[in-house]
């Protein structure tokens, strides 16, 4: 396989199984035995910002030029956020076992702009250009 495509391929498949996690109906007891307070809305951060990362990787992958890897990199966030929208739309309208909430949006939300974000910054720091 060549090398440029497995960034896509992970983030591909990592939307996936975000869609998978996010439809399906687990055990009532996700929580793994801890009780920590707001889990569910630390594992929507992590999912998204799991996704802001494999998605900066692929567009680095990318040949394009840094002026089009920009409008990509918020094209990215703004599909990245509208999809974490459209599942919580989803998990409200298509299931009986679970719900949309506000809270899970901005936690997807947080967690798209961290990821990409920090993989801006990195990228910004180790090139010396914004």
């Amino acid at each position: 396989m060549h090398r440029g495509k497995l960034p896509g391929i992970a983030f591909v498949s990592w939307m996936v199984f975000i869609t998978v996690m996010s439809l399906v109906s687990f055990d009532d007891d996700t929580s793994l035995g801890l009780n920590i307070p707001y889990f569910d809305k630390i594992v929507h951060l992590a999912f998204y910002l799991i996704a802001g990362i494999l998605a900066s990787l692929y567009l680095q992958s990318d040949k394009t030029g840094e002026g089009g890897r920009k409008a990509r990199r918020i094209k990215f966030l703004l599909g990245l956020i509208g999809y974490g929208i459209i599942i919580e739309v989803l998990q409200g309208s298509l299931t009986t076992y679970r719900s949309a909430e506000i809270l899970d949006v901005l936690a997807n939300s947080a967690g798209a702009l961290l990821g990409i974000g920090s993989m801006w910054v990195l990228n910004t720091k180790r090139a010396g250009t914004n």
